[in-house]
């Protein structure tokens, strides 16, 4: 279906003013923005409109009860200069199945892909030419009922901005093993993109860098025995060679670039096991020699290296940067992909196309 969205142009682009050379994560903004909103059991108001604030009524149902989903995507330029997405109907299904765990209404994955390239297309000088740099995209959706009380909102919005990134060259994490605190349960909301989740974790974090570490690793919320995500991120572990990774039992997120990592992983024929993941495990892998990688995935950083791990007594160091071969072979693949250097055998990168009527 070919949705009627209607686009009004910024008559003041900011862009002349950002250094694509130096720019601070999530700090800068594009000049557009996608919104629909949802009455009368429906999407629509489909527009682009110039990026800026919105005006809320005070009883916003999101600002009390926390009906707030996103997702988090990258729109990048090839070596010769064409605009690409990476798996975008993955992050279209992946905030629905949010919607549904929040019990708000499903965004039609056409309009989703629509509205993604009609911004995407009109801000596309604003995606960096630099190696490793891209322009960040944020949907999401929210609650709009102005009213007090906990039941589903009957009126929601749904927005897309998006803003420029530079490289992100973080140095390899440390990180603790969360004993009191959790990020999910099952039955609870962890495989859901929702903003709560975030929220929640901000506390453990902060205690965690105060004894000072980088992040948290997040342990299963019955016995604090079974490793489920770092920080934002999935996880992985190569272990005497093989790669194993939490299974996706319904509190950990099923991560795009996770999901992206097996699949090339197992194409190239490396085992990779999908499996609950014991802490014990991991402690007697490291005394045995064999832990020889710990890595976590997301869109960020792509792959994030950890450095070292500390659990109760024991802090368990990774070996050097020079010996890990799994980490950054995967990093370098996904973003050869995304740069159009390296061939895409899964049909995973989309060229960005104008999809949209300019108003007259």
């Amino acid at each position: 279906m070919n949705y009627n969205i209607n686009v009004t142009k910024t008559d003041a682009s900011r862009l002349s003013s950002v250094d694509f050379d130096n720019i601070p994560f999530g700090r800068v903004f594009s000049d557009h923005m996608f919104i629909a909103d949802y009455k009368d059991g429906e999407w629509q108001d489909f527009r682009i409109v110039p990026f800026g604030k919105f005006e809320m009524h005070p009883a916003a149902m999101v600002l009390h009860y926390g009906q707030a989903i996103f997702e988090g995507m990258k729109a990048s330029k090839t070596v010769d200069g064409k605009a690409m997405l990476f798996r975008p109907e993955m992050h279209a299904k992946r905030i629905n199945n949010s919607a549904e765990r929040m019990c708000m209404p499903a965004v039609p994955e056409d309009l989703f892909m629509q509205a993604l390239h009609s911004l995407i297309d009109l801000d596309s000088d604003w995606i960096p030419p630099q190696a490793g740099s891209a322009l960040y995209i944020r949907p999401y959706m929210f609650s709009m009922d102005e009213f007090i009380g906990v039941k589903p909102s009957q009126t929601y919005r749904f927005c897309i901005f998006t803003g420029p990134v530079g490289p992100y060259y973080p140095k390899p994490v440390s990180l603790i093993a969360e004993q009191k605190y959790v990020r999910a349960v099952k039955g609870g909301t962890g495989e859901a993109k929702a903003a709560g989740n975030y929220a929640g974790s901000l506390l453990p974090a902060k205690i965690a860098q105060e004894k000072g570490y980088d992040q948290v690793m997040w342990m299963d919320g019955k016995e604090f025995k079974y490793i489920q995500e770092v920080g934002t991120m999935n996880i992985f572990f190569v272990l005497d060679g093989k790669v194993v990774t939490p299974s996706t039992d319904g509190a950990i997120l099923k991560g795009i670039t996770r999901d992206s990592i097996i699949k090339l992983l197992t194409a190239k024929g490396i085992q990779v096991e999908e499996r609950p993941v014991a802490i014990d495990e991991i402690v007697e892998a490291h005394q045995a020699g064999k832990l020889e990688e710990v890595f976590g995935s997301g869109t960020a950083a792509v792959v994030a290296h950890v450095e070292k791990i500390a659990y109760k007594d024991t802090e368990m160091m990774l070996p050097p940067m020079e010996e890990r071969k799994i980490g950054a072979m995967i990093k370098e693949e996904i973003d050869g992909l995304r740069a159009g250097t390296i061939e895409d055998k899964n049909g995973w990168v989309v060229p960005v196309k104008s999809t949209i009527m300019e108003n007259a």
